[in-house]
């Protein structure tokens, strides 16, 4: 693992890392081994769709099935020695950064996957903007250490401005990839290495330059900085798996998370409103209810309440409760983000339900989020996005914003570059 040097700029620090791959022929396709990220894979459903779309899907790593926590931890653990002795994960030959490359729906995107050096927030060099929940990064921080890996990279963002890294990224594309496949989302996902000396010390020098957003991965950012600090230094624990996008170049998408309120029926949830919000039903399909919501939402806070077959649009909340609920001693873009609102005032205040596992899921596809919350008799709480200036600048003020508040992508396919930290 290279170290940072003594005139090294305070800025990201990128090195390449012998990275671990499947092996073609060892497993039935590229696409049946790749899974979303381990937060995405939320249903029991799709756990089980990817576990069968292959024995070697990558799900058995970064979402091992068993009866109690350190079972599971240990069983990824077998699991990827057991991979690696039987040849169906390699280490390429020579430590690389790679190049990344998705495309589909609309989207190109393309960003450098390598080991990245970490930092903590009060450095200012890699920048979060969502609290993450303790039980989940304890979760986490307990399968890298069982495995000694870094299973999948974290999605940063930042803001290049034209210097010699994107002429590299741009160059490489040119070149025949290490793998190519498409997943059954419809993406097609290219890799290729990068190890010319050259091209790594202007890709180093590039990135120097630049501070990042985390876009994707707050709690394993948050699993990085724990295990570092349980390792003398220097060490490979000092470093992270990440895939580094320039939005000026490729810009990305940013979502809602939507809240699926497990234990509370929607007539309740409506019923505990009462005069503290606009409430109107919505006639239509579910695509035309997230339209009013997005006109709605250009006013102040808006919400829509789904689960029991219809849909209810929550806006215009009284100025008078927020201000009593929202907490002062942020500033005026914190408090009026609708992530903010929905925490203090509706779920803390109105609706009284913890932040619990048990209580709260946290879901990416909005029609996931209404058929659960139908199937288990719950509300499904509709979101906007927030915008990405709006995440940005609350980050370098240092403000952190309700947990599970954006998602940025698309994002990337685990399953396509490992890291071992045996290896480094």
């Amino acid at each position: 693992m290279m170290s940072r040097g003594p005139a090294a700029n305070d800025g990201l620090h990128l090195v390449p890392f012998r990275g671990l791959r499947y092996v073609p022929e060892r497993v039935g396709s590229l696409a049946a081994v790749t899974s979303p990220p381990y937060d995405v894979v939320v249903r029991p459903d799709g756990l089980h769709h990817l576990e069968s779309a292959d024995p070697h899907n990558i799900v058995r790593l970064i979402l091992p099935q068993a009866v109690t926590a350190g079972t599971r931890h240990r069983k990824a653990a077998v699991t990827l020695d057991r991979w690696l002795a039987e040849g169906v994960l390699a280490p390429d030959p020579e430590p690389a950064l790679y190049v990344y490359e998705q495309s589909g729906d609309g989207i190109l995107q393309r960003g450098i996957i390598g080991a990245l050096e970490l930092s903590t927030p009060a450095e200012g060099i890699v920048l979060p903007h969502e609290d993450v929940m303790p039980h989940v990064v304890e979760d986490r921080a307990a399968l890298m250490r069982t495995t000694a890996a870094n299973l999948e990279p974290l999605l940063l963002t930042y803001r290049g401005n034209g210097n010699g890294t994107a002429e590299v990224i741009e160059r490489t594309v040119h070149r025949e990839p290490l793998l190519a496949t498409t997943t059954e989302d419809g993406f097609h996902h290219r890799l290729w290495a990068i190890t010319d000396p050259g091209d790594l010390a202007t890709v180093s020098t590039g990135l120097a330059e630049h501070q990042a957003l985390i876009a994707d991965g707050h709690h394993r950012w948050a699993t990085y900085l724990r295990l570092r600090e349980e390792h003398a230094q220097p060490s490979p624990w000092n470093y992270g798996l990440v895939l580094l996008i320039d939005t000026a170049r490729y810009p990305l998408r940013v979502r809602a998370i939507h809240r699926l309120l497990n234990r509370l029926p929607v007539g309740d949830a409506l019923a505990a409103l009462g005069d503290s919000f606009r409430v109107r039903r919505v006639e239509g399909t579910l695509p035309a209810a997230m339209e009013a919501l997005a006109a709605a939402t250009s006013d102040g806070n808006a919400f829509l309440l789904a689960g029991d077959g219809t849909f209810h649009l929550v806006d215009h909340p009284d100025p008078e409760l927020l201000a009593r609920t929202v907490p002062a001693d942020r500033p005026e873009a914190w408090r009026t983000l609708d992530a903010t609102v929905l925490h203090a005032t509706l779920l803390d205040h109105l609706w009284h339900i913890p932040d619990d596992p048990e209580e709260i899921s946290y879901i990416h596809d909005t029609e996931a989020a209404v058929a659960q919350a139908q199937r288990r008799g719950g509300t499904a709480v509709l979101m906007h996005p927030v915008r990405e200036e709006v995440v940005r600048d609350l980050a370098r003020q240092g403000v952190t914003m309700p947990r599970k508040s954006t998602s940025f992508g698309p994002k990337p396919a685990t399953g396509l570059v490992l890291r071992s930290l045996a290896l480094d």
